[in-house]
């Protein structure tokens, strides 16, 4: 059997762990010929190409520029553009290819011409992996205006996209019931819930933490480990965690380490070089190896989203948290189910990214309460084995294909 991934992910290394790459290389134990397509973006300087691993086959189309770039337009433009130019690429390196199934995740929300082209000339089942409810998520951060020409075209595409898609698989309940909320032409018996998984790595008891790499970056060894890891973006609502930054000082053998990049870094940058706050440290990029100690010597991990979203974004930083059994406390708007889960489980804090006072209250109670930190921290690693396990998470794609998988 044979499925299109289509993505904005970039792919160069799939035994790299992540959401994408655990869920490839899960499909591709399953014997599933794997045809991903993600871009070369314009910065990198490179020509398109395909890569072959075993049953998995990765295209880099060479774009324009789509992430990581400040300007809007820019931005805009190269996604409009790479509908065609990766339909072209498949069909110049995949031409003999018959795809039982076509992937695809948001954003972007352009892939309706392949999408229908593959529908009608291979009878391909089309699966919406939904990441990203746009442009509704950039009205709620005044990006653009819901009264505006570029807002109606947009939303054109995302429901041409819901329509062409046989199945749409969100990362929460809560993502399920806005969709059909917001979106009533859309039959129920489509959708459902496909969570974010990952491939777990095995269970470590944390003895101590490593000294060594505290020591590299500066972070008292004796001190309770907040740790930011991520985009830094609009979303993550950028002046809340400054607020965050000033007030930190207040949390007894708390440090905070934030590790990210995005448009709205530099902005963080240069607040901490102004106010050179105590007990914050700002990287915007690490070794991945070398961050991965860093996590395994966290205490806490934390999530930010901007208190004016309406639709329920869920992070999927969430479960690297759990996967490292770090209790979590959340600062985000009302409308996430994020909440929901941190309180099903047992696993973490919530408070709205408009509580300043909130958050430093929790961060006071997690520093100083080591055994509710590891409460919190096993409880969450026990909800990501039943939850968000690739192997149990992959079933809920191929049932879709049963009788294919079978003849597989």
């Amino acid at each position: 059997m044979n499925i299109l991934f289509l993505t904005l992910s970039k792919m160069e290394d799939i035994n790299q762990r992540g959401i994408y790459t655990d869920l490839i290389r899960e499909l591709s134990n399953r014997g599933i010929n794997i045809y991903i397509v993600s871009p070369r973006q314009r910065r990198e300087n490179l020509p398109t190409e395909l890569l072959k691993q075993d049953n998995i086959n990765i295209l880099k189309v060479k774009t324009g520029n789509i992430t990581a770039t400040k300007s809007f337009i820019e931005k805009g433009i190269s996604t409009l553009m790479i509908e065609n130019q990766y339909l072209n690429a498949i069909k110049d390196n995949f031409n003999d290819i018959h795809f039982d199934m076509v992937m695809y995740s948001t954003p972007p929300i352009t892939f309706n011409k392949i999408i229908k082209y593959y529908k009608k000339h291979h009878n391909s089942k089309t699966y919406l992996i939904l990441k990203d409810i746009f442009p509704q998520n950039a009205v709620d951060i005044d990006l653009i205006k819901k009264d505006s020409i570029l807002y109606k075209f947009f939303r054109k595409k995302e429901i041409n996209l819901y329509k062409n898609s046989d199945i749409i698989g969100c990362m929460s309940q809560g993502n399920l019931d806005y969709i059909l909320e917001h979106n009533n032409y859309i039959d129920k018996d489509k959708m459902e819930i496909f969570p974010n998984a990952i491939e777990p790595i095995n269970r470590k008891e944390k003895l101590e933490k490593n000294k060594q790499i505290l020591d590299k970056y500066n972070i008292p060894e004796d001190s309770t480990l907040f740790v930011y890891g991520g985009n830094l973006g609009k979303p993550q609502g950028i002046d809340f965690l400054l607020k965050i930054i000033d007030e930190f000082y207040k949390i007894d053998n708390g440090h905070l380490l934030i590790v990210g990049s995005g448009t709205e870094f530099s902005k963080i940058n240069s607040h901490i070089e102004n106010t050179k706050p105590k007990k914050v440290s700002i990287f915007e990029r690490l070794p991945k190896e070398e961050y991965d100690k860093l996590i395994g010597c966290a205490d806490v991990g934390l999530i930010f989203l901007d208190h004016r979203f309406t639709i329920p974004n869920f992070p999927s930083r969430l479960t690297s948290y759990m996967e490292n059994s770090l209790s979590i406390l959340a600062a985000t708007d009302i409308n996430t189910d994020i909440k929901d889960v941190l309180t099903q489980s047992g696993s973490g804090l919530w408070c709205e990214s408009t509580d300043v006072d909130g958050f430093i209250k929790y961060a006071q109670e997690l520093s100083l309460d080591k055994n509710l930190r590891q409460d919190m921290g096993r409880n969450g690693r026990e909800y990501l084995e039943q939850n968000y396990d690739i192997t149990k998470t992959v079933e809920i794609l191929l049932k879709h294909l049963e009788g294919e998988v079978k003849n597989v």
